[in-house]
């Protein structure tokens, strides 16, 4: 939408710009979800899927009208949730403001150059918040003069207020107090390194167990990163329904024949190398939202593969093999160095237990654990099971496809 947003204002046009900040129920869209609307009525993005888009047009008028922010609750019915292909409704909420925030510049550059950031936002300040006490300024919003900063020129804290965090730690812009400044600081880092947008609460001068100040922190992030080692016909599925979900995919073997971009079209690259070799390049920017998935399932690659894996920070290392060759790989994996901690990481057999057979089921089933461990749900692992991967109930079940 920026170029939306670039073209109408240089049209001399105002805008307004509408985003999820809470959810509640089944949300149609994620917080973070973004709508820009012009003076004239114009929409660019999607907060809701439809289902009350019109209201948060008007609402988006009404603030342009008035110049004030505004955090404002949406609800949707069953009916209206149904036709957007939820199974409930649910009550979003959206804070609108009158104009883009006054780190624009700086988010726009760092989202041109890929650079990650957080865009933290004052959606709501609460005069009577939680702890509330002494002595309040002409905003209505209690200062606790026993603040480090208490003695530091500072400004209102006003709603709309925008803070921008680059994942070194320096900032743009200020939410209107030092120490409130760094409070946020700290906690927008996290939502960078989780890639989860986020609501926090804070005292004026940035306490943690206050209400005073709520705050939305919304990450720009590269997409996860996903590594595959081993140029195979499971790699080929595998990274097709990676791309999909958003991956960022990167297939990696020392075989130059196998590691061709012909055949593997959908990964963002293709790289001929030693995989220990590659990850001792790439490693340092492996983070809890990306996955490397060994799938060579030969101990002269697969074993310097994880050992490398494992040093990282990858949310996710998964190893392809049968249960046989995985108890051979472990007995290596402790001669090269690994204990006990590290081999827990390894998922292997790799994916979740659905009977998958073809390349594009192992797929599947590899994708389906990436999601269940980053969302802690309980789902069944190979890993965790004893017995065949293959039973023979699925052969037959295939067989009569």
């Amino acid at each position: 939408m920026l170029s939306e947003i670039h073209r109408w204002r240089d049209e001399g046009s105002r805008v307004a710009i509408a985003r999820v900040v809470t959810t509640d129920g089944s949300a149609p869209r994620d917080p973070g979800a973004t709508m820009v609307v012009r003076e004239d009525g114009t929409v660019a993005g999607s907060v809701s899927g439809g289902c009350v888009e019109g209201a948060v047009v008007a609402e988006s008028l009404a603030v342009l009208e008035t110049g004030t922010p505004r955090l404002v609750s949406f609800g949707y019915s069953d009916d209206d949730a149904f036709a957007v292909g939820l199974t409930c409704g649910g009550v979003i909420g959206i804070f609108v403001a009158p104009e883009v925030p006054a780190v624009f510049g700086a988010l726009e550059d760092a989202l041109r150059a890929d650079v990650p950031v957080a865009l933290a936002t004052v959606i709501a300040t609460r005069p009577d918040g939680e702890d509330a006490g002494g002595p309040t300024d002409a905003d209505g919003l209690t200062y606790r003069p026993d603040s480090p900063d208490a003695d530091l020129p500072r400004r209102p804290i006003e709603l709309g207020a925008s803070l921008l965090v680059r994942a070194d730690g320096s900032t743009v812009g200020t939410l209107g107090h030092p120490s409130l400044d760094r409070s946020v600081r700290r906690d927008a880092l996290g939502a960078l390194s989780a890639g989860h947008a986020a609501t926090r609460n804070y005292g004026l001068a940035g306490e943690a167990r206050a209400d005073e100040v709520e705050v939305f922190l919304d990450p720009f992030v590269a997409p996860p990163r996903m590594i595959i080692f081993g140029a195979v016909d499971f790699t080929a599925a595998l990274s097709r329904i990676a791309k999909v979900l958003g991956f960022s995919v990167t297939v990696c073997d020392a075989r130059a024949t196998f590691a061709t971009r012909e055949r593997f079209p959908m990964a963002d690259a293709v790289v001929v190398d030693w995989p220990q070799r590659y990850l001792e390049s790439v490693g340092a920017e492996l983070g809890p939202r990306d996955a490397v998935c060994v799938l060579t399932h030969d101990a002269k690659f697969d074993v310097p593969a994880i050992v490398a894996a494992v040093r990282t920070r990858a949310g996710y290392i998964g190893a392809m093999g049968s249960r046989r060759t995985h108890a051979d790989r472990l007995e290596r994996l402790r001669e090269a160095g690994l204990g006990e901690a590290d081999l827990e990481r390894v998922m292997a057999p790799i994916g979740l237990d659905l009977g998958a057979r073809t390349p594009e089921e192992v797929a599947v089933a590899i994708v389906a654990e990436i999601i269940a461990r980053q969302t802690g749900h309980g789902q069944t692992s190979l890993r965790d099971l004893d017995g065949p991967i293959h039973r023979r109930d699925d052969v037959a079940s295939t067989a009569t496809r």
